[in-house]
């Protein structure tokens, strides 16, 4: 079976998002709470989940590029495929909370076309498979 490019493609657009996520978000966005003064519980909780995100970021990239590579099955195609439904649906949280809140949370720029390439890719395994 062929190299799935899309998937490809989505895996690059995921790792970039994943270091982003790790250095830029620590920076703009985690360092700053951590100072803050709100309980180190909620310090500690937010930290956690933020690193959740960060092995979801890395570990789907790594699926993206094992399975974009080297397409082998429909146990794939039901994984990425549940990835890229994961992504597009995380985009849309923070589409609508820009909504709600009146200012862009940008994060679904990169959270959506990553979600769309690997819905792509699914329908071109499906017709090629």
């Amino acid at each position: 079976m062929k190299r799935n490019k899309y998937w490809i493609i989505a895996g690059i657009i995921n790792i970039f998002t994943a270091i982003l996520h790790l250095i830029g978000g620590q920076i703009d966005l985690i360092n700053p709470l951590m100072e803050s003064s709100i309980a180190l519980q909620i310090k500690t909780q937010l930290l956690g989940v933020w690193h959740m995100v960060t092995i979801i970021l890395y570990t789907s990239s790594i699926l993206y590029f094992k399975h974009g590579f080297n397409p082998t099955n429909k146990a794939d195609i039901a994984l990425v495929s549940f990835i890229s439904y994961l992504y597009i649906t995380f985009s849309f949280a923070f589409i609508f909370s820009s909504v709600y809140k009146l200012i862009l949370a940008p994060q679904w720029v990169l959270l959506l076309p990553i979600g769309i390439l690997g819905v792509i890719g699914v329908k071109k395994s499906k017709t090629t498979a």
